[in-house]
């Protein structure tokens, strides 16, 4: 699976708003990435794969507590 398609899979279930902030901000690192001579297949690269992946876990995490809480 390409870093796009993981990335994409990883916001999928969060809130339309929040994805795409989640989004934007990964696009932006990527771009500047490149931008700057980096390549697509550089370890930034999956960092910014796994950073999408933690925001996605981080918020199912807050959210399931908060129904367990609720």
């Amino acid at each position: 699976m390409s870093p796009e398609d993981r990335i994409l899979a990883a916001v999928s279930d969060l809130p339309r708003d929040f994805a795409l902030k989640v989004l934007m901000d990964v696009d932006k690192r990527i771009t500047d990435w490149r931008a700057s001579g980096g390549g697509d297949h550089d370890a930034y690269i999956e960092q910014q794969v796994r950073y999408a992946e933690n925001v996605a876990k981080a918020y199912k995490k807050t959210s399931t507590a908060a129904t367990v809480k609720g």
